[in-house]
């Protein structure tokens, strides 16, 4: 039997489902979207190692499924039963919330065949109100935007779960040969002082300690270094608590060679905890000009 935090996520199509299940995931969760309900008591004991990278189990399940409705009782009590500790998720949403999430995206509510959509709307709600009465979490997201819904969900699993932590990755590149795409924060230093015009330091990296001492002992980049990290650190907790899973901080100069490799080296010293995943790469170090 697993002895993993189990999540049930159910609702009213359209009520942020999805949404719920993607940030499970992100934050370590080992989802399943669309769980036939006769399946979940044999998932639930098939043998599992036990890793730090799984922090529970979600699992998505309605009225998509034919037999949801006259099995969930039944099967859930039967899991009660043998010991698994689950709580059920509940989204809602109002009426014309819903209506109006249906006409922006064009999907079809599967109860709408012969009737309309307000009437597969309410017929929906009127048939999952007693899984709403047997919820252990009911959330109505009429007024959350998606950002919104994630941070709920993220605080959720923060308190349920130990989640995994959002890994960061510094970046130094140089603006001549490109700007990266996968980023999120791009910086550019190329107001710092330039090691590149000091012959004895042309030839060398950000990595060399006479380029570090040029450029970490200019009053200018003291200066910025201190903004900058006070930035980060107001920036990370921000972007953890919406969820995000990752985070790039591209820093750039001209060749990327000098100058943006002794900031990102720095940022990464600084941001390089226990419990935080820090990663550096310096894309165009080893370009030759």
């Amino acid at each position: 039997m697993t002895s993993y935090k189990i999540i049930i996520i159910s609702g009213l199509s359209g009520s942020g489902k999805s949404t719920a299940i993607g940030v499970l995931e992100d934050t370590g969760f080992y989802c399943v979207d669309n769980m036939p309900i006769e399946l979940l008591p044999k998932f639930l004991e098939l043998p599992m190692h036990r890793g730090t990278e799984i922090k529970g189990l979600a699992f998505v399940m309605d009225i998509r499924e034919k037999e949801f409705l006259n099995s969930w009782p039944t099967v859930f009590e039967d899991l009660r039963q043998k010991g698994h500790h689950f709580e059920i998720l509940f989204l809602e949403a109002e009426e014309t919330v819903l209506l109006k999430r249906f006409s922006q995206t064009r999907r079809h509510h599967p109860l709408v065949r012969d009737k309309s959509l307000i009437e597969g709307i309410r017929e929906e709600k009127k048939l999952l109100e007693p899984l709403k009465d047997a919820a252990s979490r009911i959330i109505d997201t009429s007024n959350c935007n998606i950002h919104d819904l994630k941070s709920i969900i993220f605080n959720l699993a923060q308190s349920t779960v130990d989640v995994v932590a959002m890994r960061t990755k510094i970046m130094s590149f140089g603006f001549k040969h490109g700007v990266p795409h996968d980023t999120d924060l791009i910086i550019d230093v190329r107001f710092l002082a330039n090691p590149y015009f000091i012959q004895e330091l042309k030839k060398l990296d950000g990595k060399n300690k006479k380029v570090q001492n040029f450029i970490l002992t200019n009053p200018t980049t003291h200066t910025f270094l201190t903004k900058f990290k006070d930035l980060i650190d107001f920036l990370i907790p921000l972007y953890e608590k919406e969820g995000k899973s990752y985070l790039t901080i591209a820093i750039g100069c001209t060749g990327g060679q000098h100058r943006s490799v002794v900031i990102a080296e720095t940022i990464f010293n600084h941001l390089n905890k226990p419990g935080r995943p820090v990663d550096i790469n310096h894309r165009d170090i080893d370009i030759k000009v």
